[in-house]
């Protein structure tokens, strides 16, 4: 159990410490993983941005992950996605596709993201629970070629994590949970991050690091 979101990345920041130093580019899956990857990239003396991926929800329950779009518009879809109309997929996809154009225009008005090629690259989010989002952002990373692809996590179901390790260079996830239900459920105090604190976390300046 975590206390909350900060606590989370207190302890992933120690699983993380052997890239301290290494420059790497932290990327926060918003909403709720942005504040923490802003500490855990503050204490690896790295650079942080987000990763601007959208689950595609189900058409009889739309916090159920069907599969998931990235920000340069590549679908990645659930064994789920075979049962349902290609129609609703690509109007969904286009719905999602909308909520990215408009985030990436609000988190980082003046900038495009961040170049990952030849980086090492760590992918934060505060749990996995299907994995899509979390699939479809390292696929996409996967694409413009990082030196290295890590995936952290506080807590992930042993299945989910399977499919991210065939993904990821390497995984860190603090607790594989065989009993989760949802991410909520590993954290006392799991409030809603806004986009104003997304924001916020991505302005924030480091603190000095030593030299």
């Amino acid at each position: 159990m975590f206390t909350d979101r900060q606590h989370a990345a207190e302890q992933l920041l120690q699983a993380l410490a052997g890239y301290r130093g290494q420059q790497p580019l932290v990327l926060g899956i918003p909403r709720g993983a942005v504040p923490m990857a802003r500490q855990i990239a503050d204490g690896l003396q790295g650079e942080l941005d987000v990763v601007l991926v959208r689950k595609l929800g189900a058409p009889w329950s739309p916090e159920l992950a069907i599969g998931a779009v990235d920000e340069s518009e590549v679908v990645y879809l659930d064994e789920l996605a075979a049962s349902i109309d290609p129609a609703y997929i690509r109007e969904e996809t286009q719905r999602q596709l909308a909520v990215i154009r408009q985030r990436r225009a609000s988190y980082t008005p003046v900038r495009a993201a961040v170049p990952v090629a030849g980086r090492l690259v760590i992918v934060v989010d505060d749990g996995l629970a299907t994995g899509a989002t979390m699939l479809a952002a390292l696929q996409a990373l996967r694409r413009k070629h990082p030196a290295r692809l890590v995936c952290a996590v506080p807590v992930a179901p042993p299945d989910t994590l399977q499919r991210v390790q065939a993904v990821a260079d390497e995984v860190v996830c603090l607790r594989v949970a065989a009993d989760f239900s949802a991410v909520g459920q590993f954290y006392r105090h799991f409030d809603e991050v806004n986009d104003a604190m997304v924001v916020a976390a991505l302005r924030s300046s480091p603190p000095d690091h030593p030299r």
